[in-house]
C-alpha cells in the first residue's frame, strides 16, 4: 500500500496540532494512529519504516523512534526485530497520545543543551568539597551499576552538584526539572527501561571526564565533556531501543541451548 495514504503534509500536520500543545513525536504518533483507524493498515500490516516516515515529516529518526514506541505501549503497533513495526493484531480505538508526555531523546536532546553550559559555568565556581561529592557519587555510581540498582540516583545527584555549583538557582531548577521529568512521563519511563534491559547504564569513564575537567576549572573541557556524554547517552538509546528484542531473543535461545546441553550430558 502507497506510503503516501499514511504521510498527511508536514505543515498542515504541524499548524493542527501545534496550538494544542502537542509534542512533535506525538504528531508522527497521531498521524499514524489516525491511518490505522482509517483502515489505512489492517492488523498485522507493515507500517513505513524509520527512514521513510523521518524523511516524510522532515524530522530525526529519534522522534520517530519516539512515536513509535509511544504507539507500542498502548498497544497500537509491535515491532519484529529485523521487520519492522506492524499494526497490532487489536489495535485500540480510543488513543491519548498527550498521557505519555515527553520522551527520552527529547528530554535528553534539552539536558545536552542546558547541562553543558552549566558545566562550563560551574567550572569557575565549583568547590573542593563539591569536587569531593562528585568523587564520591561516581564511587557510588559504580556500585549501583554493579548491583543493578534503577532510578540512577547517585547519577542524578551528580548532575544537580554540578548545577549548584553554578551559584545560580535558575540553572538548578531547570536542570532537576529535566531530571524530574524522566520519571513523571511513562514513555520516558519505558524507554529507559527497555535500555536498562539491554545493559545501558551510566557511564564511569565519561563521569569521571567530566569530573576531570571540573578538577582543573576549565570551562571549555567541562562543556564539552558534558555534552559528548548526553549525546552518547542518545546514541544508546538508540541502539538499545532497537535491539533489544533481538538481545532477547539470543537470550532465549542461549538458554534453551545450555538446557539442551545439560540434558545431553546425563
Amino acid at each position: 500500500m502507497p506510503t503516501q495514504r499514511l504521510i498527511r503534509p508536514v505543515a498542515k500536520l504541524a499548524t493542527a496540532t501545534q496550538p494544542d500543545g502537542h509534542k512533535l513525536y506525538q504528531q508522527v504518533a497521531a498521524a499514524v494512529s489516525d491511518a490505522i483507524q482509517r483502515g489505512d493498515f489492517t492488523p498485522g500490516q507493515r507500517i513505513p519504516s524509520e527512514r521513510e516516515l523521518a524523511e516524510q515529516y522532515k524530522v530525526s529518526r529519534p522522534t520517530i523512534r519516539e512515536a513509535m514506541i509511544a504507539l507500542e505501549v498502548i498497544g497500537m503497533v509491535h515491532s519484529r526485530h529485523g521487520s519492522g513495526i506492524f499494526v497490532a493484531d487489536n489495535p485500540p480505538s480510543d488513543t491519548l497520545m498527550i498521557g505519555l508526555d515527553i520522551g527520552a531523546f527529547e528530554l535528553t536532546e534539552a539536558r545536552r543543551l542546558f547541562e553543558a553550559e552549566a558545566a562550563a559555568l560551574a567550572a569557575v565556581s565549583i568547590t573542593d568539597e563539591e569536587i569531593a561529592t562528585l568523587e564520591r557519587l561516581i564511587v557510588e555510581m559504580e556500585r549501583e551499576n554493579l548491583e543493578h540498582v534503577s532510578g540512577e540516583h547517585a547519577d542524578r545527584e551528580f548532575h544537580l552538584t554540578i548545577a549548584r555549583a553554578t551559584r545560580n538557582s535558575a540553572v538548578v531548577d531547570v536542570v532537576q526539572s529535566l531530571w524530574d521529568a524522566r520519571s513523571r512521563s511513562p514513555l520516558c519511563q519505558h524507554m529507559l527501561e527497555r535500555a536498562r534491559s539491554v545493559g545501558v547504564v551510566p557511564r564511569i569513564d565519561e563521569h569521571q571526564t567530566i569530573l576531570a575537567a571540573l578538577r582543573e576549572r576549565n570551562p571549555k573541557a567541562a562543556r564539552k565533556a558534558m555534552r559528548d556524554h548526553l549525546a552518547r547517552v542518545i546514541e544508546g538509546l538508540l541502539k538499545a531501543t532497537e535491539s533489544d528484542a533481538f538481545e532477547r531473543a539470543r537470550a532465549e535461545v542461549e538458554a534453551k541451548r545450555t538446557d539442551l546441553a545439560r540434558r545431553v550430558a546425563i
